[in-house]
């Protein structure tokens, strides 16, 4: 502790360790504590399953029908899931020239845009354009574009095309699926990047209290703990280290179910994601539901995990999901968890504090990503540039361990 260091990072959520892993690699003497004994924070997998129904307040524990304790592993923040084939949707023929035009469209290309004005274009128009349907709107943007809201309908259009490109070119890429799931759940992730900070010098201390977070006008020296003083000239925290730094921005409903069968529907689909949009719902926020199985050594065998989440919008969050809900029945157990959504109140560079934002009601990291990508420009003040990451690393591995 008695050292002096470039950035200390308090937590081991995915966002802390990523960050913590990206300023190794950037030559940064770094120092990662958790006052947790294990990685993850609010992302990390519940292994063995008796300790899920303690964190819930179950004492009962799970029946003998549930399987080997060990053989779960539960993530709390639902996020990185696979989805199924669509190839369904690209039979239909005016959909199929829609993502013709998508798939050409190079806003540097006039020849390509069609008469589209890229930045002036509301997307909603160029929908019209294809006559598509509604159900067909809602699934390009909340599937595809992984909207959240329909605002973006009357948003110029070329951030909504790259992001269908970027879905497209995804499951071009890997097949059936545009997604990854690491196997024995999401906490394997904040790990991974944990590992790849140590390699290149990272210090990290596991159930580690912090008393203080040391200040001199105004602006972050170190962290206390123990009596003892570490230095640091940046900080990198979740909203729970710096509870007065931070605003709550609303809250998120999820419902962790145990089943016996994949969802009805499917094709018996042993992993999945489900977005209900919130047009179709009378609602604001969409609703998701995301489903792996025992195939990512998650649950027992023959036992399928299905979370649902979104964002709460009554004083009755367990009611809003309950479309979701109904999807799954029958569902062996469930477990609700209602939890306060925080921001930073500042940016950080007065204090040189940079704190994440808390996990959102979504089955995919594209908020998550938007967050580092923005606490690294903030920190550095450059934008991440992910070739430059790569070159670096490869005067330490090779191209294939990269």
């Amino acid at each position: 502790m008695d050292e002096a260091y470039d950035v200390i990072v308090l937590g081991t959520g995915l966002s802390e360790c990523i960050l913590s892993g990206i300023m190794s690699v950037n030559g940064k003497k770094v120092l990662h504590m958790d006052r947790n004994p294990y990685y993850g924070g609010e992302s990390s997998s519940i292994t063995p399953l008796e300790e899920l129904y303690k964190r819930f307040g179950l004492p009962e524990g799970p029946p003998e029908s549930m399987g080997r304790g060990r053989d779960w592993n539960v993530d709390l923040i639902p996020k990185f899931l696979m989805a199924n084939d669509l190839m369904g949707m690209f039979e239909k023929r005016r959909f199929r020239k829609f993502l013709v035009f998508v798939a050409n469209f190079d806003e540097n290309e006039p020849q390509t845009l069609e008469g589209v004005d890229p930045c002036g274009t509301p997307m909603r128009d160029v929908y019209e354009r294809f006559d598509l349907g509604q159900d067909v709107i809602d699934f390009t943007g909340h599937a595809l574009a992984l909207y959240r809201t329909d605002d973006y309908l009357d948003q110029p259009c070329l951030e909504t095309i790259n992001r269908i490109k970027l879905y497209s070119e995804s499951l071009a890429r890997y097949g059936k699926s545009p997604y990854l799931y690491p196997l024995y759940g999401l906490g394997e992730l904040p790990q991974g990047f944990a590992r790849l900070s140590a390699i290149y010098g990272g210090t990290y201390m596991l159930n580690k209290p912090v008393d203080e977070i040391v200040m001199e006008n105004g602006r972050v020296v170190g962290v206390r703990s123990e009596g003892e003083v570490a230095r640091c000239k940046q900080l990198i925290c979740d909203p729970s280290y710096v509870p007065e730094r931070v605003r709550r921005a609303g809250r998120v409903v999820r419902v962790i179910c145990i089943l016996s069968h994949p969802i009805h529907g499917t094709s018996e689909a042993g992993s999945c994601q489900v977005i209900l949009p919130q047009n179709q719902l009378g609602r604001k926020s969409d609703i998701y539901v995301c489903l792996v199985s025992w195939a990512h050594n998650v649950a027992a065998p023959g036992k399928f995990i299905a979370i649902v989440s979104t964002t709460v919008e009554t004083s009755e969050p367990e009611r809003e999901v309950e479309p979701a809900l109904q999807l799954l029945e029958p569902i062996d157990q469930k477990f609700v968890a209602i939890s306060d959504l925080y921001e930073p109140m500042d940016d950080g560079t007065e204090s040189q504090i940079f704190c994440s934002r808390s996990y959102d009601a979504t089955t995919h990291f594209e908020t998550t990503c938007d967050d580092i990508k923005d606490i690294y420009r903030r920190m550095v003040g450059t934008a991440f540039d992910f070739e430059s990451m790569k070159r670096r690393q490869s005067h330490v591995f090779g191209e294939d361990e990269q």
